[in-house]
Order: structure tokens, then sequence, then C-alpha cells
């Protein structure tokens, strides 16, 4: 690079000979004296060394000698100034190159150098060479850094110490040296030549940014060394990080041309930090849709705040995505569980508020609530410490009056809470690796289509996925991976669970988990759970099983089709109701469970693949739908595939309504249920009255309320073994178990019949 060559910068001072009115003896500014016509300067046309020349006698304690004409000083311009001298006569003086520098609007520059090393003249004759060199950067060989406030400068030289010799000085020579300090002429910004000092303290955000400008999409490149930015810093260039930067939480660095993860380890110098950074970057930059870890691995040595890695945002609505690389937790006591304990009050008529909370400061807002009356995963979604109040993100079924409830603050991987809102935020092709330390994700307590894609959940101490609130709203997880932390526990020992949810509409397709508690609970309505595989078996002989998907709630509108549940059930429950007993709706209603495969080994015999737990009385299945399911037990028999868990209450058989079980096939299963049942019943004597039992396989074990046909299957005879053509009347819900039916012929009558049995309306 040379400016006076590429641009036509005039950088070189006339020659002595063409005049010493621009030439100064003060500081070279408008206005100020001249050598000519001096009685202590004459020009000199022929001499030996120099040719034309000055000749000089210091007359001064510091004799100037300054160029009139502003050489301009270019950002990211380096000049040398070269001059050369030699000693005619009298008292031998110091020399060295010096300058005034010039600001906008002719101000001076100060605190600047302006003289740069002198030499002292020891020889008569002798022709001595001084030089200096002047611009923006602290750089190696650099006399005068000037920064970027100096536009121009008046250049010369001084001639110090004993006065009263004489000098020849031969015409000052300025040039453009910057190629010197540039590696790559054509594609890199050095931020040290507009003034970046990598000291750790030095505010460099004005020079970072007047690089960026001057750069114009070559590279930008950060030297060795820290370099402190006080400020927010976007970069439209490229960056090339050496050395690193430090500035405070609430500054950005927006890298807009090479957005990545690798680029903020670079800058940073430290995974999570990087990764704290780049996650700032990415809901503050409108030029990225997503964060490219590339692959990366993330140490995570304790849980990140997300939203006090961006503090300026309380909430955040536009699509944004994290993918394509690992966070590892690591450390020890960081990661341990917060447990409080606190009295409080649950008044069932306001559902989701604990009132007159004892300590409430110390509750975290996210915590788990256990207590007696308590369903499963209920969470502080928010608190008013001034009021003494915690609300709650569901109902609890029997806790009405006061009591201790206990507070669990389990630690997670990336925690989501800080924001109030978080929509449109997605997660691809990341492992959480958890190493039994922490939970992975703690959503915001609201915000909708939450979505992890092609991700791995790997040994979470607690949880997976979490929601406190409503921030699941139409969540989507496909094709993930829960690998639990407790594959080598019984399963009556194990406390993890995969996700849980609050709100509608979550869709879980084609994911894989093993071995937790529970892989997924979900309450809110119009969830569909498609083509997953989740297993929770262990090698204990007769064990037990715990549900692998719980639905919590009465109407659900859910689809569960086309999974593999694997040694575990589907649960269907409403223990967050906070007032359980059915008064009006639908009751359990809108569930279609289809073309699934249910298998188990080693399990007890009463064991079953769908349980129904009501919480309160009088409830009944309304819009049940179970088809085409594949039913298996291996390693002994079990005695029916679906039952209801009646530790709490028991459903009201009569009032059953659109219950369709049919297409389902058994293995191993004693009981096999369908509805409507359709039997065979044969009366080998003459009765008037035949009692039909169903055998069992009415679902549920529910009543056998209605009788759609009676279809004779060859003659019915009389005791005269004459056939009888009259049909006989159903009398249904008969039995100890109301699960027979009473036909009553005309007269006493035997012979074969099927029957089609319905247990609904």
């Amino acid at each position: 690079m040379n400016k006076a060559i590429t641009d036509g910068v005039l950088l070189m001072p006339p020659a002595f000979e063409d005049g010493l009115d621009v030439w100064s003896s003060g500081d070279g500014t408008p206005g100020s004296n001249t050598y000519a016509g001096a009685i202590n300067a004459a020009l000199v046309a022929a001499d030996q060394d120099f040719g034309s020349c000055l000749e000089l006698q210091k007359t001064s304690v510091t004799q100037k000698l300054r160029y009139m004409g502003d050489t301009p000083l270019l950002p990211g311009c380096y000049l040398q100034i070269k001059v050369r001298v030699k000693a005619i006569s009298g008292n031998l003086p110091n020399v060295r190159v010096a300058a005034w520098a010039g600001g906008a609007g002719g101000a001076h520059v100060g605190g600047v150098t302006e003289i740069a090393p002198a030499t002292t003249l020891t020889t008569y004759g002798d022709v001595v060479e001084v030089t200096a060199i002047v611009g923006a950067g602290v750089r190696g060989g650099v006399d005068m850094p000037w920064g970027t406030a100096a536009l121009y400068g008046h250049f010369g030289i001084d001639l110090t110490g004993p006065s009263g010799g004489v000098v020849r000085i031969d015409d000052v020579e300025i040039i453009d040296i910057t190629s010197i300090y540039l590696r790559d002429m054509l594609s890199l910004v050095d931020v040290r030549d507009f003034g970046a000092i990598g000291d750790g303290t030095t505010d460099n955000a004005v020079a970072f940014e007047a690089a960026d400008d001057a750069a114009n999409g070559r590279r930008v490149l950060i030297p060795a060394g820290v370099f402190y930015l006080a400020d927010t810093v976007s970069f439209a260039s490229p960056v090339e990080f050496e050395g690193t930067v430090t500035m405070p939480a609430d500054k950005m660095l927006l890298l807009t041309k090479n957005f990545d993860l690798p680029n903020y380890i670079a800058a940073f110098g430290e995974e999570e930090l990087a990764f704290r950074k780049a996650f700032q970057a990415l809901l503050n930059n409108s030029d990225h849709e997503s964060l490219d870890l590339c692959g990366r691995k993330v140490t995570v040595t304790g849980p990140i705040d997300m939203q006090a890695a961006s503090p300026n945002k309380n909430s955040y609505a536009t699509r944004r995505v994290i993918r394509n690389g690992q966070l590892t937790a690591t450390g020890t006591s960081v990661w341990d569980t917060e447990v409080f304990t606190s009295l409080a009050t649950y008044d069932p008529a306001d559902t989701r508020k604990l009132t007159n909370v004892a300590n409430i400061a110390n509750i975290p807002v996210g915590a788990l609530v256990e207590g007696n009356g308590v369903g499963r995963e209920v969470y502080v979604r928010s608190k008013n410490v001034g009021a003494g109040e915690i609300t709650l993100n569901a109902g609890l079924f029997d806790a009405a009056g006061t009591q201790n409830f206990t507070f669990r603050q389990f630690k997670y991987m990336l925690d989501f809470r800080g924001f109030s809102l978080l929509n449109k935020f997605s997660m691809s092709n990341i492992e959480f690796q958890c190493n039994k330390l922490c939970s992975a994700i703690r959503l915001a307590p609201s915000g909708q289509t939450f979505a992890l894609t092609d991700c791995f959940i790997s040994r979470p101490k607690d949880r997976g996925i979490t929601s406190i609130g409503v921030g699941c709203q139409g969540m989507l997880i496909d094709r993930c991976q829960f690998l639990s932390s407790e594959d080598s526990i019984d399963v009556s020992a194990r406390s993890s669970i995969g996700l849980n949810t609050n709100a509608n509409d979550v869709k879980l397709r084609n994911n894989r988990a093993t071995r937790f508690l529970h892989f997924a609970l979900l309450a809110g309505s119009n969830s569909m759970i498609l083509g997953n595989h989740f297993f929770q078996g262990d090698s204990v002989a007769n064990g037990v099983r715990t549900g692998g998907v719980i639905i919590v709630g009465t109407y659900t509108s859910c689809t569960i089709a086309g999974n593999y549940v694997d040694n575990c059930f589907i649960e269907w429950t409403n223990e967050q109701d906070s007032s359980p007993d059915q008064a009006s709706g639908f009751s359990f209603s809108a569930m279609n469970i289809a073309d699934n495969i249910f298998l188990s080994g080693d399990v007890a015999p009463w064991f079953s693949y769908i349980v129904v737990k009501p919480h309160g009385t009088g409830h009944y299945l309304n819009g049940v739908n179970i088809t085409g399911n594949r039913f298996r037990s291996v390693n002994g028999s079990i005695d029916r595939a679906e039952r209801v868990d009646t530790s709490f209450a028991d459903l009201d058989y009569s009032k059953f309504r659109q219950v369709n079980v049919e297409g389902n096939t058994f293995h191993s299963v004693t009981q096999q249920m369908a509805n409507p049942l359709r039997i065979r019943y044969t009366e080998s004597t003459e009765s008037q009255t035949w009692d039909v039992s169903t055998g069992g396989k009415l679902p549920f074990g529910a009543h056998a309320r209605f009788v759609d046909s009676v279809v004779a299957l060859g003659k019915i005879s009389s005791t005269s073994n004459t056939a009888v053509f009259t049909a006989p009347y159903v009398t249904a819900v008969q039995g100890l178990n109301g699960d027979e039916v009473k036909l009553s012929w005309s007269q006493a009558v035997k012979g074969k019949v099927a029957i089609s049995i319905r247990i609904d309306g």
C-alpha cells in the first residue's frame, strides 16, 4: 500500500530551494513565523553531499523546522519522516524528527507523542540520517502513535542542545510505509492501526468500529492481546481473532459476517462465556436466525440463565435456532438440588394459588412442589413476595387447607425461566450431556412452539425438559433421544422424568426414551404422540412398571398412535383437578389410542398397558377409541391389557358413551377386551332364562349395558326338540359385577347364539 501512488495523496514537502516561506520556525500552523528572510537561514545551491539544501544556525533552545503544509495522516496509514543532517561549525546540537498533530477544525490534538528520539551530531561533515514513523496505532517501530483523532501533521525536525552551531539539512522526505505493517495488503485491517490497545483496560470500542468501517468487507484482525470493549460493537466485516476481547455482560459483540460459536470462542477465549455472548448476539442481531455451534463441545460449569445472558430481552418472539453441537455439564455442588419447606394454604376455589406462604422470598420460581394432595409435575410458575402468594402451573387435587409443602429446585443446563415469554425458539442436532449432574432445559413460563429436533438429552439427573407454565404451548419434539441416567436402577427406585407439559397442541414424534420413571407427563389438550419408542423395564421378576406417557386431564382430544410402548403403560388421570369430582363437562373423553405396539416382559400378572386413574367420583369414558393395537406379554401372562386404578376412585360405568375397542390383537393376555364384544353362547339344557357372562372381556371391567343383536346359530329347540322361532328379550347389567346379560325366552329352550354386547350408549 502507498497512498501517494494508489490515491494520489501528496505526502512529500517541497524542496527548500522552492522557497522558505512554507517552512516555519514554529509549529507550522498558519500564521507562524517562517524562515523566509530569516538571518539564521540560507539556501545552499551545491553542497557536495546534498546538492541544494538549507543551512541553519541554532539560535534558540529548541530550534524548530516545520513544513506548513497539511500532510494527511489517513486511518490505517503509517508515514516515515526522514531527514539527512550534517554539522558545519560551532557547537554540535542534537537532532530529532518532530511534528505538530492536527485534528478536526484545525485543532491541536493533545496527549500524543510529537517528538522522536534525538541523535547527537558528533563530527563535522558526517551525514547523519534521523527518521521517525508516525501512525494511528501502537505498533513496533512507531515513534509517534497518534490514534484516530489526528487527521494531519506539520512535520520537520528540532535542533536541541547547545546553541550557536551551524548545520546543513537536506530536503525533508515523507513516505508511506504502511505496507511493512500489513500481512495481507488486500484483505486484512488491523484494529491497532485505528488506535486499539490490547492491555485489557483501554476501551477499544471506537477503534474497533473505525477498523470495521475502513475494512469495507475485508477481514479485520484482532491481534494478540486482551482488548476491552466498554460498549456494544457490531462488525459488518469478517473478523479474525488472534487476541481476545472482554466486555460487560450487557454489551454485545455482533459478528455479522462470521456468526458461529467457534468465532465467539476465539473472541472470548472461553467456551461457556462464548456461548452466552453468541446467544446474546443471536437475540439482538437481525442478520442471523440461527447460531451454529459447528460441532463444538461446550463445557458448562453451572446453570446458564439464558435471559441473564441477554439482559436487554425480557421476552422474545422471533424465530431463532441453536444447532449442531454438544453441551457437557461438569462440576459438583453447583448443580445440587436445593430443597425448601414452607407452610402455605391452598383453597380449591383459587385453583392455582398458594397463599400465606412462609419464607416466600427463599422459594425459587421453577421449583417442583410436593405435598399431600399434590399431583406430579406441579411447579412454581411465579410468586408475589409482597402478597405472600405463589402461582402454580396446575391445580392440586386434594390439598385444601394449610400444610407444609416441599419445594425442590432442580438445576438446569439451559434455563429460560427468566423470559416472561419465548416464542418460536428451536434447538436442533444438539446433545445435552448432563452426566447425572443436572437437568437439561427449563422452559420460559409462557411461549409458543418451542422446538427440539434431532437432539440427545443424555443422562439428566432429574428432568429432561421442564415446563413451569405454558411455555410449552404447541411444543414440537421430533426425532430426539432421551437417555436416562437410571438405566441400571430398578423401576421402583427411579425418579427422573423425560419431559412434562401443561399447555395444548404438543407434538411428540419419532422419539426414543430409555428407562425413566416416566417418559412424558402431558397436561393440556390436543396432544399428538406419534411414532415414539419408550421403554422402562428392569430385570426384576414379576416387577412393577410405571407409566411411560401420563395424560393429565379429562377432556384431552389426544392421539397416541404408532408408538412402541415397551415395559410401561399409558396412564390417564385427572390428578391436577382442584375439584376432581365429576359435576359437569365431558369427563374422561376424546382419547384415541391406535396402532401401537405394547410389549412387556417379566411383569406381575396385574400389569396393564392402558390405565385410567380417576381422582374424584362420577367419572366415565366418553369418546374413547382403542383400535389396531398389538398387546403382547413375554415371560409370563398378564390378566388384561387395560384397567382402572381405583386408588382414589372408580369410574361410573353407567355413563360410558362412544367407546370403541376393536381390531386389537393379544398374546399372553388372559382377558382380551373388545367393545362391542361379540361372543358365542351355548345353552345345553333347556331353560327359559339364559344368564350370559362376558368372561371379563368388557374393557376396563365395565358393565354390559346394551345388546345390539342376538343371532341364533342353528336351531333353538324346546324340550320336545321342536324349533322355536320367537326371539328373546334382553336384560342388561346383570351379575355381581354388572358384566352379564339375561336372555328371556317365551319357553324353555336350548341352543347357540351370537351376541353383540356394548358398554356404552
